[in-house]
């Protein structure tokens, strides 16, 4: 089944993996009574994963067990110390294959008396679980087995077994496998009631990049595609892909002012409730000064904001919006608008939006600046991912009446030569153009609205200036021409 046709099944008779992101994206959890696979190369986080979903079951009153054919012990235990767990409540049975169990003539199918005499291992593993009698079983890894098996029909039938022994006992199982074989087979993916694949990444620069997908779920509509994770103290966190189709919109009309009048005029009284607005221009051009006006103002209104900064640092953005009347600072200090710097070096585009969905969800934002698209740019792995990824963000902040700001800055300083390295223009419901051009041998700087969605604006170009009593706009400049391409020239003069 696909993620599209599986239907749903009742939340009641779930088991929690003990990750919160990964019930998210499995619709509740886990099936109870049913056998699972998670596979991934070494070092993607499956014996974390399996110990939080033990820790889940043995914080619930629900006896577990641990059987491991590759980890020690000790090795199991210093993990839980790296993320500073208590081991308590899980019984773990450490099965470390000897060489001479893999020698092709000692090996036997592992859960089928009826055919071959059992042997220690299996013994001990039948007698482990008749004492815990456990509601939640982890085997770690399935590499052994498959050693042990010798090909891949006995392999097969082991697992086969395995299952079958389990399926009257109420016990959900999780199967290990580290991919380590040198031919991937599907044997074990075609048995289980679900697959989860942990994906590992190295980007050319920057830290290790991991994503999970959900290859197969019986009956259950999970949430299909890439999911980012990191591995940090505490254990694995999940954050699922953002779907805006899943958050019906409330609509609800109104206006986010700037605070400033001359602003509000060119934009038709300022910006509409659950749009997104692109600021486009150079660097330096005033697009994060303009974008913070309004989330100061809308903190005035004791309305909350959140910036995401990529380019610059916190210190800067909040010393040279001080400098310009702006109280940013002010607003940061007291909780209201919330400055969260960004690295993309290290950063995924699921911990991004994961933020942006706690920004609304839990602290009830009211105004979202992205700063920059730039930035957002390197820490996706390429431009088309960028726009979906974007496409969803806008969207699921449209749909909650969130105001968005996005910052786009463009190559070059002046001239008509000027791209940007991502087109959002086409996503946004408003884009506002700020620009440098020459005048008398000033460099100065204008700004013109090009487009806003469900809204009068100005269409002319206006002066803009910086200074100590914050943003200024001059009268439209309607004696020049060709101010846009950087170098315009006067077409009439006023003669007292």
């Amino acid at each position: 089944m696909t993620a599209a046709n599986q239907g749903s099944s009742p939340s009641s008779n779930r088991c929690s993996t003990g990750i919160d992101g990964l019930d998210d994206v499995l619709s509740g959890g886990l099936t109870r009574n049913r056998l699972y696979l998670v596979e991934g190369v070494p070092g993607s986080g499956k014996t974390t994963l399996a110990m939080q979903f033990l820790m889940a079951g043995a914080r619930l009153g629900e006896p577990v067990l641990y059987v491991t054919l590759s980890e020690t012990d000790e090795e199991l235990r210093e993990v839980a110390a790296s993320h500073n767990w208590d081991l308590e409540g899980i019984a773990i049975r450490e099965l470390i294959p000897s060489e001479e169990n893999l020698h092709p003539d000692d090996q036997y199918t592992m859960f089928h008396p009826s055919e071959v005499e059992l042997t220690e291992t299996t013994k001990t593993i039948l007698a482990d679980v008749d004492r815990v009698k456990p509601l939640r079983v982890v085997f770690d890894s399935l590499s052994e087995l498959r050693l042990l098996a010798g090909n891949p029909l006995r392999y097969r039938r082991q697992i086969l077994a395995l299952k079958q022994f389990f399926a009257g006992r109420s016990c959900t199982v999780i199967l290990l496998d580290d991919m380590t074989s040198t031919s991937h087979d599907l044997q074990v993916q075609s048995i289980a009631h679900g697959a989860l694949r942990l994906e590992q990444m190295y980007p050319e620069y920057g830290g290790e990049r991991r994503r999970l997908m959900v290859l197969k779920y019986r009956g259950v509509r999970f949430k299909g595609g890439y999911h980012d994770y990191v591995i940090e103290p505490g254990g694995l966190r999940v954050y699922p892909r953002l779907v805006a189709g899943e958050h019906r919109p409330t609509l609800i009309k109104g206006r986010l002012p700037s605070g400033n009048p001359e602003i509000d005029q060119l934009l038709g009284g300022g910006l509409e409730r659950g749009t997104s607005t692109l600021l486009i221009g150079a660097a330096g051009t005033g697009k994060s000064t303009f974008a913070a006006q309004f989330v100061a103002s809308a903190a005035e209104r004791q309305q909350r904001g959140t910036m995401f900064i990529f380019d610059e640092s916190l210190n800067t953005l909040l010393a040279r919006t001080e400098s310009l009347n702006i109280p940013l600072r002010k607003h940061v200090e007291s909780g209201m608008v919330l400055i969260k710097q960004i690295d993309p070096a290290e950063l995924s585009p699921g911990e991004l939006s994961q933020e942006i969905r706690q920004a609304v969800e839990r602290d009830n934002v009211s105004v979202v600046v992205i700063d920059s698209l730039n930035g957002f740019l390197n820490a996706m792995p390429n431009e088309r991912h960028l726009v979906i990824q974007l496409h969803e963000i806008l969207t699921y902040l449209g749909n909650n009446n969130v105001v968005s700001l996005l910052i786009g800055a463009q190559q070059g300083l002046i001239g008509s030569n000027m791209i940007s390295s991502v087109d959002a223009s086409y996503l946004a419901d408003g884009v506002v153009l700020m620009r440098y051009y020459e005048m008398n041998g000033e460099v100065r700087q204008a700004i013109s609205v090009l487009k806003k969605r469900g809204g009068h604006h100005e269409r002319t170009i206006r002066d803009i200036t910086l200074t100590s009593s914050g943003i200024s706009l001059g009268p439209p400049l309607r004696d020049f021409h060709g101010i846009l391409t950087g170098v315009p020239t006067i077409e009439r003069r006023d003669i007292d």
